[in-house]
């Protein structure tokens, strides 16, 4: 099956689901849903960013959806999503239930060059490879007092993979800050599992913690490493592998925290009238490269 270069379709192309107008039915353990082309997108991509504002998706006539009808509606009625409100601004935000997970999870696609997955130019076994090129899918909500900032990414993402598509880049998937702080948090307790005499303190070294963010290409200093909320991978014109690292500011950002983020080279996007203040994306060896017109204003 062909896959599409819209930036809003990349998260589709991991799953063998539906693509056209007409709704077919599809199964996930003992249960079966009806969907259409449009409802398969909302769900991969929903389930790609955890929340996702109902006006930041698109019906199958490219309409902003309504939460009380439509293909929204029916997505609800189907018990594959669920609508909560926005703290403090009124708008309906949608995730995915674990039903609707499964229905993604059950649906990938096992082949990852069909799927369109990308495949980093590294060594490794088949599961370290498809570990490299799946796409990670949530449902719930995780972190309450985050969802504001969380129901931002998706709109950064947005701006970010537009522009480097315009530069020839071919999106491949969006790695979040949960899954990169989970692969981190298993390489500091790796030493304690199996062990009954463990007080579950980590015990890398400065110089260990150095090695592994050098080796992700995160910034650190002095044994902190620094998380962006979402990383895109793609690849260049040339087909070389790079990604373009998102972090969302509130009015919520101070202090120490909001110099560590200054400083971490990741592309910033401030909620409301936002401007990319810290543009590029960076690629292997851990360079940095100025993006092409990658700052602009945008809103959220």
């Amino acid at each position: 099956m062909p896959t599409s270069r819209d930036v809003r379709d990349v998260f589709v192309n991991h799953v063998d689901l539906p693509r056209g107008e007409t709704r077919e039915r599809v199964y996930a353990l003992r249960e079966s849903y009806m969907l259409r082309g449009s409802e398969s997108r909302k769900l991969a991509t929903v389930g790609a960013f955890r929340v996702v504002p109902a006006g930041n998706l698109r019906d199958h006539d490219g309409k902003p959806l309504d939460a009380s009808r439509g293909e929204l509606h029916h997505l609800r009625r189907e018990g594959l999503v669920d609508i909560v409100p926005s703290p403090g601004r009124g708008r309906a935000l949608v995730v995915l239930t674990s039903r609707g997970r499964e229905l993604l999870d059950g649906h990938r696609h096992r082949d990852p060059d069909v799927a369109g997955a990308w495949r980093p130019h590294r060594e490794g076994g088949a599961r370290e490879r498809e570990q490299a090129t799946r796409q990670e899918f949530y449902s719930g909500i995780r972190q309450p007092r985050e969802l504001e900032h969380d129901a931002k990414v998706y709109a950064a993402y947005l701006r970010a993979a537009e522009r480097l598509q315009e530069q020839g880049a071919r999106v491949r998937r969006v790695v979040l800050d949960l899954e990169i702080k989970r692969d981190y948090q298993r390489f500091l307790q790796e030493r304690n599992r199996g062990r009954g005499d463990s007080d579950g303190r980590p015990d890398r070294t400065l110089d260990e913690i150095h090695r592994w963010a050098a080796e992700h290409q995160l910034p650190e200093q002095d044994g902190h490493v620094q998380i962006p909320d979402a990383r895109i991978e793609f690849e260049d014109a040339d087909g070389r592998s790079h990604w373009h690292d998102i972090e969302v500011e509130t009015e919520h950002y101070r202090g120490q925290h909001a110099a560590a983020k200054a400083g971490s080279g990741f592309n910033r996007y401030q909620s409301v009238s936002v401007r990319i203040v810290a543009s590029g994306s960076r690629g292997g060896g851990g360079r940095r490269g100025r993006g092409r017109g990658l700052a602009e204003e945008m809103f959220l």
